[in-house]
């Protein structure tokens, strides 16, 4: 499919596309093209339902606060390495 912009840079998806993916996407920039992927209007479920049984009994709030902490540890990790170059 084949889809061009309007003058402000919209881009309209098909009443088939939508009724089958919904109407939030997340635009991923890629090195060599740009991506549409829908987005649930429940993203939790819709990871349940792509991994299965993986976060099965988990909180939401909890997984929440997991990935934030493993954020900012990786954040720290990256800002740590490259002070570590500048010195070198």
């Amino acid at each position: 499919m084949s889809k061009s912009t309007d003058e402000r840079g919209r881009i309209y998806l098909p009443k088939g596309v939508r009724e089958r993916f919904g109407d939030q996407y997340r635009i991923v920039e890629l090195p060599s093209h740009v991506a549409l992927f829908p987005v649930d209007d429940d993203p939790l479920e819709g990871l349940r339902d792509a991994v299965g049984d993986a976060f099965e009994g988990d909180d939401a709030d909890q997984l929440k606060t997991d990935a934030r902490e493993r954020i900012t540890e990786d954040v720290q990790a990256e800002a740590e390495r490259r002070m570590e170059e500048r010195e070198d």
